[in-house]
């Protein structure tokens, strides 16, 4: 994000762009009102920072002029004698906030945070879902829910992106429940969960005998999806010659059954997703890139959770009131020390995650009240790397959490190191140095 800083203070300016290029921001800075009008005029920065009197100029003035030159771009005032009236002025001139000096970094950064989200929530058009599953408020998830409306109303080809338990079918099956095709079939198909000598007739299906145990017709994917919608999910795991053929079908909107001669035509729209980078896969000749143009006509990008934590107390509370409701349990509640724990958990199995955890605490803990002490227990390798954290071995706690996240994840592979290296989205040689540099016993697995 591009920052413009303009006060007459030079230890402020120096000090506050250290801050924010420590965040990865681009910074400009301006001692003078006249010198940042004129770069104004030639470049459009993300946010203003602007003190309230730069020399004897005001800076409420240079406010009014920021805003003829752009309306929207969010400007934060600064000040090191604020007052109620002045605040008042500034925020009916258009001023998103008021910064007071001295600075604080962590008031500085949140305050940028909050008037960025702000202006990016106001900058997304009004829209509606007639269908809409999907919990949170989170500028984030606004976007999705919007993207979700613009693709609804279209037979475009869509391509979401996200890490595991992150939600991808339910935004699939909102995308469709909301566009023209929701009084047709929706069928879903996961590439990874079908071997590759199968996936074929599992999208084509086939005919009698066309090979060994193909005793009856089979009726494909494609077939059933007729005049509905295709959610082919994990479909960066499907063979390069399977995705030669979804290639065709996407192009022709036709095909023939696996040993069969006659070709079956159909009008299917192609939702597909993915939890690894497509680009790497690209690169090393795993994903054809022209499969990857035709799907990707409209992308959309799930954030993981912990890039959305207002959203989960909402989830939350959702989550144990479903539990006690399909468990038949008393009423139950979290304390507010125990929903800060979920807030700041790292979440690397996302919802999926968050909705086990929930589910746990409500059946496990006997009282009415979840305590903070009760969900430290029930988070995975949660309560030993805060334990390192707080004696500042970063490193150490990393590797617990990393060989946490790998452990569990083979164990609900059960043992397969293939299908885990797929799940962790990183090549299965890379998986097993890992094993060994993490000290997980490798022999307890399999191939």
């Amino acid at each position: 994000m591009k920052i413009f800083i303009c006060d007459d203070e030079k230890d402020i300016r120096k000090s506050l762009k250290a801050i924010l290029e420590d965040e990865d921001h681009l910074v400009e800075e301006f001692a003078s009102g006249k010198t940042l009008l004129k770069s104004l005029q030639k470049d459009r920065p993300d946010l203003i920072l602007l003190d309230v009197w730069i020399g004897k100029e005001d800076g409420l003035q240079l406010l009014d002029e920021c805003r003829k030159i752009y309306p929207t771009i969010p400007v934060l005032m600064i000040s090191g004698h604020a007052t109620i009236e002045l605040a008042v002025n500034a925020t009916k001139k258009g001023a998103v906030d008021f910064l007071e000096k001295p600075l604080s970094i962590e008031k500085v950064l949140s305050t940028i945070d909050l008037a960025v989200q702000k202006k990016e929530s106001n900058d997304i058009p009004g829209f509606t879902l007639e269908f809409d599953e999907i919990l949170g408020e989170s500028l984030g998830i606004k976007k999705v829910k919007f993207a979700i409306s613009q693709a609804a109303s279209t037979n475009a080809r869509v391509f979401i992106y996200g890490e595991n338990g992150t939600g991808k079918e339910l935004v699939a099956r909102a995308i469709f429940k909301n566009s023209k095709r929701k009084q047709q079939n929706f069928i879903e198909l996961n590439c990874a969960a079908i071997p590759e000598e199968l996936i074929e007739s599992e999208l084509f299906g086939h005919e009698k005998g066309a090979f060994t145990g193909a005793i009856d017709r089979k009726i494909g994917r494609f077939e059933l999806a007729n005049n509905g919608t295709l959610f082919l999910d994990e479909i960066c795991d499907m063979s390069l010659a399977t995705q030669a053929k979804v290639l065709r079908v996407l192009q022709e909107q036709r095909f023939e059954r696996v040993g069969g001669s006659e070709t079956i035509s159909v009008d299917v729209r192609v939702i597909a997703a993915t939890n690894i980078p497509v680009e790497d896969a690209i690169k090393e000749g795993k994903f054809r890139e022209d499969l990857y143009y035709r799907l990707n006509v409209i992308p959309i990008n799930l954030p993981p959770l912990r890039e959305r934590k207002q959203d989960i107390p909402i989830l939350v509370e959702h989550y144990l009131k479903k539990s006690i409701s399909e468990n038949n349990l008393l009423p139950k509640k979290l304390e507010n020390e125990a929903i800060t724990n979920l807030v700041n958990h790292f979440w690397p199995g996302n919802i999926r995650e968050l909705k086990n955890v929930i589910e746990r605490l409500s059946i496990m803990v006997p009282n009415e009240n979840i305590r903070s002490q009760d969900v430290i227990e029930s988070l995975v390798g949660f309560k030993k790397a805060n334990e390192m954290v707080a004696k500042g071995d970063l490193k150490s706690a990393k590797d617990e959490f990393e060989r946490q996240y790998i452990f569990k994840t083979l164990q609900n592979c059960e043992g397969n190191v293939t299908k885990a290296s797929k799940v962790l989205g990183i090549e299965r040689t890379h998986l097993y140095r890992k094993l060994k540099n993490l000290n997980i016993p490798i022999e307890s697995f399999s191939e």
